[in-house]
């Protein structure tokens, strides 16, 4: 009872005001009953916000494999796995300086088998062009860009009037999704199955840039020519805007062998119109020379007449009635 005296004096809530309506003496279970049909509703809460699914190839990201088998994945075969050289890294090892990696795990699906890292590209009087920083490609697509640089580039800047002395690489293995979003497909970089180039070192150390809109135009063209013939993707500058500033290559296999070259060779915007020439302002104490044409037209103008009289004064404007009137109605 003495719980209730005090609840009420109290100012409770809705549910303690209702024992108190029924009264201290007398607590039953219909007036606990009426009590909870009369109290407001308790809100729930907020929705957690909405996480977007993990995309498949980043599955085996999220938790940390504690173990070999985890981290390569149930598609890992441990029997494929030799020192032996493959038939493709046989081909290389005689056109290029590489270094053998047989597999690179994951995260994810991301990695693959034969894989090789591409530090030169022999060319013929026993030079070498170094490639930096030397990518790690599988073997079939390390063996088509040591083909290019050998057949294809070479020949096209020694046409130039230059010697090829480095190839320059942005980016090659790196596990992401493509244009390095999250939500989709997995990249062909993630694969080792693609190469992003920038551009070309001459052995005079000057630097040649693929997208560089002022670098000479037909060398660019020339050798995007030759790369989307060895590539079955090609995107450069135009493609999506995700390749503004390097060259991405790859060696995708999509239905019938489709091909894709997108590498706009842009040219730099015109100058701009030349400024008018403007003549310098005269000396103090000096009066500018006019020129023979002004000065004719100047004495062929007649001279004008001083004023002697008055200066007339402009008309009055003219009176507004409507206002006139109000006025003499004041008035």
């Amino acid at each position: 009872m003495a719980f209730f005296r005090r609840a009420c004096s109290a100012k409770p809530f809705a549910v303690v005001l209702a024992l108190c309506a029924v009264g201290t003496s007398a607590v039953t279970t219909s007036a606990l009953a009426q009590a909870a049909r009369t109290a407001p509703a308790v809100p729930l809460p907020r929705p957690r916000p909405y996480v977007p699914p993990t995309p498949p190839w980043m599955l085996p990201v999220a938790p940390e494999p504690r173990t070999f088998k985890e981290a390569a994945g149930p598609d890992f075969d441990g029997a494929g796995i030799t020192a032996k050289p493959t038939d493709c890294n046989r081909r290389l090892e005689k056109i290029a300086t590489i270094e053998l990696i047989p597999r690179l795990v994951g995260p994810g699906t991301c990695g693959g088998g034969d894989i090789v890292r591409l530090d030169a590209v022999l060319i013929a009087g026993g030079k070498r062009v170094e490639v930096k920083a030397a990518p790690h490609l599988r073997c079939p697509m390390a063996e088509q860009l040591a083909l290019w640089l050998r057949e294809d580039a070479v020949p096209r800047v020694a046409a130039a009037g230059a010697e090829l002395r480095a190839l320059e690489v942005y980016e090659s293995f790196e596990c992401r999704g493509r244009n390095r979003k999250m939500l989709g497909k997995v990249s062909e970089h993630g694969k080792a199955n693609a190469v992003d180039l920038k551009g070309f070192t001459f052995t005079d150390n000057r630097y040649f840039h693929l997208t560089d809109l002022m670098a000479a135009k037909d060398l660019r063209t020339s050798i995007r020519e030759s790369i989307c013939v060895r590539f079955s993707t090609v995107l450069g500058p135009g493609s999506d805007g995700y390749h503004e500033e390097h060259i991405h290559l790859d060696q995708a296999e999509r239905r019938n062998n489709f091909r894709i070259c997108q590498w706009a060779v842009l040219e730099p915007p015109p100058p701009p119109p030349p400024k008018p020439e403007q003549k310098p302002a005269p000396k103090e104490g000096e009066q500018a020379a006019l020129e023979p044409e002004q000065e004719a037209d100047e004495e062929a103008l007649p001279a004008a007449a001083p004023i002697t009289g008055p200066v007339p004064l402009p008309r009055p404007r003219p009176a507004n009635l409507e206002q006139t009137r109000r006025l003499q109605r004041r008035l």
